[in-house]
């Protein structure tokens, strides 16, 4: 498996009380897809997994399974702090049916490198399933190192990466080592990115996991297309409609909220609002977005015509 084209993050939609909504899931399954979404990626930070318990990260895995029934695959978030619970959490993905699954370096601890690089090859060893890495150092404090990502792509432990990390120079680098070992043939990267999609497509990217695409689906998939056939002009006129319409991760005010809250509420807003899940519930104890903030979601999506 080697993932390309555009990859939502989806969202994990809450009722008033917390738990798993899985029609809304279903639901939002369903409008990604219609958007030609490539695969599906259950459990990442748009999914609030780290918010999530052990029953509802395995309710979720299972619901986007039999949601997608087989028609893309399905990538599974295992984040946890360690190698044994990352294990544990790869062990019920596999069995629930996730097609490949997706990993951060440890956290809360610090790890060398070499132990970062165990890690992954723990995780993979225990199901077989294809592996991604998830570099995401705002919040997990590490950024894998370049060296890393090659060594386990070379040894085939990891069948992609999912770069989140902002760094555009040092993914440029790390497509560049790639393509000259001849590894880019089996190995994947994905960007985070979601400002800078149309650059990280220009330098060799595979394609892009981005918390908006929940909302405007198709926009990505444009943007992907326009890449891959070199329409260049097209696809940044495309990337500049998504800056304007992803300002809605900022209505939330940082005075009341975290950056997460905010981000998280906005998407879950805009979906209440297109009619896609039914309650914009974000998880404990993240804060819910205030009526005037779901007012200016509901101005930009009209702006960006989904309304």
């Amino acid at each position: 498996m080697r993932p390309t084209g555009f990859i939502p993050p989806l969202c994990t939609p809450l009722t008033p009380d917390g738990a798993v909504d899985t029609g809304s899931l279903r639901r939002l399954v369903e409008h990604v897809l219609a958007g030609d979404a490539s695969a599906l990626f259950a459990l990442g930070t748009c999914g609030e997994a780290v918010f999530l318990t052990d029953e509802q990260r395995r309710t979720v895995v299972r619901t986007t399974v039999e949601a997608a029934a087989g028609r893309v695959p399905v990538l599974a978030g295992v984040i946890d702090t360690t190698t044994p619970r990352v294990r544990e959490r790869a062990r019920e993905a596999a069995a629930l049916g996730a097609d490949a699954l997706v990993a951060t370096a440890p956290f809360y601890t610090d790890t060398h490198p070499a132990e970062t690089a165990d890690h992954f090859r723990r995780i993979h060893a225990e199901t077989g399933l294809p592996l991604l890495a998830y570099d995401i150092p705002s919040r997990v404090h590490t950024k894998l190192p370049p060296a890393v990502l090659l060594e386990l792509a070379e040894d085939r432990t990891l069948a992609g990466l999912k770069d989140s990390s902002g760094d555009l120079d040092t993914l440029r680098h790390l497509l560049a080592a790639l393509r000259h070992r001849g590894l880019d043939r089996h190995f994947a990267v994905l960007t985070g990115s979601e400002l800078t999609v149309d650059a990280a497509l220009l330098i060799g990217a595979d394609g892009v996991v981005a918390g908006l695409g929940n909302v405007d689906p198709a926009a990505y998939t444009r943007l992907h297309a326009h890449a891959r056939a070199g329409r260049w002009p097209e696809a940044v006129a495309e990337q500049n409609r998504l800056v304007t319409l992803h300002t809605l991760i900022h209505a939330g005010a940082p005075t009341d909220m975290s950056g997460t809250a905010a981000a998280v509420g906005g998407f879950k807003a805009a979906l209440h609002l297109l009619g896609v899940i039914d309650h914009p519930t974000t998880a404990a104890p993240l804060r819910p977005l205030p009526e005037e903030a779901v007012r200016e979601v509901e101005e930009l999506l009209k702006g960006g015509g989904l309304l």
